[in-house]
């Protein structure tokens, strides 16, 4: 495994900047996933790093050495993409030994066989590997796509987006599965995803995109509680971040604050002001309500057995909420 390290690297495609002067580095061993909508040039980060683009600036490193110059074959990564690209006439023993049998690995077969049956083990397919990748599901022919990287023990692992056209059971079992497989080989993930559950639940640290550039990287945790900006804010959490003028739950607002942004824990139910219940959402392990106050809709959370119902009133009040100026950056209250 080896640390990774992007500095100021940028990349345009025409007119389109794809990456603005990205400096990341992805530390040994950790699990770093880049969270951002379509567009934010996530994959086109992954695709740099794996030189299927080259940078038009800056330095891509791989174990404290550059791989700019090097061509995708020497950078000894492994990448997986959304779709499976399988061989769909081979087996699953030989899609998983393929990319052993390269003429750059060369492995010999009594060692390609151990590698693939304890890979297939860790991903429970075992019982799989003399059947067609045709006569797979869809979630098992995701698990060989992944093995096919994981066979490879390569310095860092790219994933593009791979659970994102499963379902949510079988995405959800792969992130459990994943994590699992992070933790036991110590390796180095890189993991794109539009998908914030993804990144909570899997990620040791995340990079939040913006149109090409990095705006925020740390822990899950501290981009949940201690977001730069409205932009980095409502990128994580469910509910999502409810944005309010500054003033109005009346005075007491930091200087330069035009709005304040209230989390389910920043909202305490019993006090405060009157706001009107207009939808309760029962999702059995919580519920959610959709209030109006004033103009502003707001949506928190209750007890998931809470009498309240549409129409009902109740007094709400912000606990330590974040503030915002006009542009959307944070200010510390």
């Amino acid at each position: 495994m080896a640390e990774v390290v992007l500095s100021h690297v940028s990349k345009s495609f025409g007119a389109a900047r794809a990456v603005r002067d990205v400096s990341l580095t992805i530390p040994d061993g950790a699990f770093v996933v880049l969270l951002g909508p379509t567009g934010a040039g996530k994959t086109t980060t992954l695709r740099l790093i794996a030189g299927l683009e080259r940078p038009d600036s800056g330095d891509i490193a791989i174990g404290g050495a550059s791989v700019v110059q090097d061509m995708p074959a020497q950078r000894d990564v492994a990448m997986v993409f959304q779709q499976y690209s399988l061989y769909p006439h081979l087996s699953v023993r030989d899609n998983l030994a393929f990319p052993l049998r390269s003429p750059v690995i060369n492995m010999a077969e009594p060692d390609i066989a151990k590698r693939v049956q304890a890979v297939a083990d860790a991903l429970r397919i075992g019982h799989k590997l003399d059947n067609k990748a045709t006569a797979l599901s869809g979630g098992e022919m995701q698990r060989v796509s992944i093995g096919r990287a994981l066979v490879r023990q390569p310095r860092i692992y790219l994933m593009d987006e791979p659970l994102s056209s499963l379902d949510a059971k079988l995405r959800a079992d792969l992130r459990v599965e994943l994590k699992r497989i992070h933790a036991e080989l110590g390796a180095t993930f890189l993991y794109v995803t539009h998908d914030q559950i993804e990144a909570m639940t899997m990620a040791t640290h995340v990079g939040v995109l913006d149109r090409g550039g990095l705006v925020q990287f740390g822990t899950p945790r501290q981009i949940y509680v201690d977001p730069v900006s409205t932009y980095v804010a409502s990128r994580l959490g469910q509910p999502r971040i409810t944005l309010l003028p500054a003033g109005t739950f009346g005075p007491g607002a930091p200087a330069g604050a035009t709005q304040m942004g209230l989390r389910p824990e920043h909202i305490v139910i019993g006090e405060g002001q009157p706001a009107t219940v207009r939808r309760v959402e029962r999702l059995g392990d919580q519920t959610r309500l959709h209030l109006r106050l004033g103009p502003h809709e707001i949506v928190t959370l209750a007890d998931p057995h809470t009498p309240l119902a549409t129409g009902d009133s109740i007094a709400i009040r912000p606990q330590t909420p974040l503030w915002f100026d006009a542009s959307g950056t944070r200010i510390q209250g």
